[in-house]
């Protein structure tokens, strides 16, 4: 086994993180854009471009150049980031646990530390592709730009569409005039960047919806060759996304109905297949991407520069694996996992805590044989590798790719979706709820009742301090938060719904020393969301953009809560 780099701890987390002062890549917005002349020099430039912008979501070492660093992995690892920040995924405790700078929600997140350096980095390098892209094609695209063009306008929409509701610190619905980024199109010059201030979600949000008006018009005739590449539908469904984050219900209904054409929910069978579970296209997949063979985040440091390397617990014979070998799988929260039915066959993807109640090692890996084709190597991750020593509440959702346990350079070679009908039909049942409840709660129901048949409205009203949303979207959330577990939603969800969050309560697996509640459980004395989920804008930045304003950098609680009463 390699010698492990630990640079962060429970203890010092955010101390020992490098600040940016010359020690780290950066990609800044005054490097956005390449002239047409010097991009059409090279044949083919046009469709390598088009290429790039989806090829780009994961493989390279973009945020650092470096293996070093195993969150470095693409769009993916900000599914993590995100949805460790409330309460939904534990996070062990350990050296080695990369996303605990996120889980602890201090310091370490603000702008003069390097972490903050990584989204920029990421998301502006995404956005550069697409101004490519859309300059070279210009105004009116030829025929054989049309479509390179309409994806371009879909992936910087959804880009910058991740970008406002990550800095934002409110939602447009609840604050118009509330900043997000600075916007950088293909027009902008590099005099504009200097004096560069972030658009409010007004002008942001109305941004997004003109570029995917004309991603709409671009791709109404595209027909791609598999699901790695943003297509009409897709466009539907980034459209559902905004209009739910703009309460524009009606057009949030309409959309998500049109995305879903095509596409059908996943079985049972489907959902816990032990082969192809999360990790290879499907019927309800949209969107997605696939790790390769040849990336560098696989060929290099033993693969766990990736996504796989966090996420497949499956993996022990290997030696190697973040989830499987180092520190420990991401775990459901305890509560969250005590809510969902027996009946409900996603509880199956996540290992009962009631196996840590059996008298021995035999009975747990026959029990664990319910769950995993690996009995013996999921037990000795839980009760050798965890810092917890326990089994309950391992996530078994993204399996290694055709049941592959030993050779984790064939087990991480997977692909991830980033979008899922599922979504779109939980969409439109809020939307349609929030103009008619009845019609909403029998599409709610109806969706519900494919993974539970014994399903009934009304379960799951708990919430989590929020005096913004209603039972109804509480309903609706808590649907989320379990179909959509660790596909990057989670924070999202908590600050367009201004919920707090609880990770301290009697029996929880949250850590000690992040086991806090906040909004009307916590510190803050109200219901709003926490402010570590509005991240601050990098510190060089803010040195070159004398526009450009920045969010407060976050503190946690300084202590445990009380414990939580449901």
């Amino acid at each position: 086994m390699k010698n492990i780099v630990k640079i962060f701890s429970v203890a010092t987390v955010g101390l020992a993180l490098t600040t940016l002062t010359g020690c780290i890549k950066e990609i800044d917005p005054q490097s956005s854009t390449v002239t047409a002349g010097q991009a059409a020099e090279a044949p083919g430039s046009f469709n390598n471009f088009v290429a790039t912008i989806t090829s780009s979501l994961n493989g390279a070492f973009t945020y650092s150049g470096s293996n070093q660093y195993p969150y470095d992995y693409g769009y993916p690892s900000f599914f993590l980031q995100r949805d460790v920040m409330g309460h939904d995924i534990v996070c062990e405790s350990g050296g080695s646990e990369w996303y605990t700078t996120w889980y602890a929600c201090d310091s370490g997140l603000g702008p003069q530390y390097a972490v903050c350096q990584v989204p920029w980095t990421y998301y502006y390098g995404w956005i550069k592709s697409c101004n490519t892209v859309i300059s070279l094609a210009g105004e009116e695209p030829a025929e054989d730009k049309v479509s390179g063009a309409g994806i371009a306008y879909a992936m910087r929409a959804m880009f910058y569409m991740d970008l406002a509701r990550m800095y934002a610190q409110k939602s447009y619905a609840m604050d118009k005039s509330s900043e997000t980024v600075p916007l950088v199109t293909e027009q902008t010059s590099l005099g504009d960047l200097a004096t560069n201030a972030r658009a409010t979600n007004e002008t942001m949000w109305a941004f997004i919806l003109s570029d995917l008006d004309k991603a709409e018009g671009y791709l109404a005739d595209y027909k791609r060759s598999d699901v790695y590449t943003p297509d009409l539908s897709v466009v539907y469904g980034l459209k559902a996304r905004a209009y739910l984050t703009m309460e524009d219900w009606a057009n949030a209904e309409k959309y998500a109905k049109m995305a879903q054409s095509g596409y059908s929910v996943l079985s049972d069978s489907e959902w816990n297949d032990r082969k192809t579970g999360f990790n290879t296209p499907n019927h309800s997949w949209m969107f997605g991407l696939t790790f390769r063979s040849s990336d560098a985040n696989i060929l290099q440091n033993d693969a766990d520069s990736s996504w796989g390397s966090q996420m497949i617990v499956e993996v022990a014979a290997s030696g190697c694996g973040y989830a499987a070998n180092y520190v420990g799988p991401k775990r459901i929260d305890k509560h969250l996992f005590e809510t969902i039915p027996a009946t409900d066959f996603r509880r199956k993807c996540f290992v009962d805590f009631a196996l840590d109640d059996l008298p021995s090692e035999e009975e747990m890996i026959l029990a664990l044989s319910d769950y995993t084709d690996d009995p013996e190597g999921v037990l000795a991750t839980g009760l050798e590798v965890a810092s917890s020593g326990k089994l309950g509440g391992i996530e078994l959702k993204f399996r290694p790719k055709d049941g592959e346990h030993a050779n984790q350079y064939l087990a991480f070679t997977v692909a991830v979706p980033l979008m899922r009908v599922e979504e779109m039909m939980l969409i439109e049942a809020e939307a349609a709820g929030m103009q008619s409840e009845a019609r909403g709660i029998q599409l709610l129901t109806a969706f519900a009742q494919t993974r539970d048949p014994q399903y009934e409205y009304g379960s799951h009203f708990e919430g989590y301090g929020s005096s913004y949303a209603s039972n109804f979207q509480n309903e609706v959330w808590w649907q989320r938060r379990v179909e959509l577990w660790g596909e990057g939603f989670a924070t999202f969800d908590i600050k367009r719904l201004d919920k707090g969050i609880i990770r301290s309560y009697e029996g929880t697996n949250h850590v000690e020393g992040y086991c806090w509640n906040f909004g009307d459980y916590g510190t803050n004395g109200g219901s709003i969301h926490p402010n570590w989920m509005d991240l601050c804008i990098v510190q060089t930045e803010g040195n070159y953009n004398t526009a450009c304003t920045n969010n407060p950098t976050p503190l946690k609680p300084s202590a445990d809560s009380t414990p939580h009463v449901w």
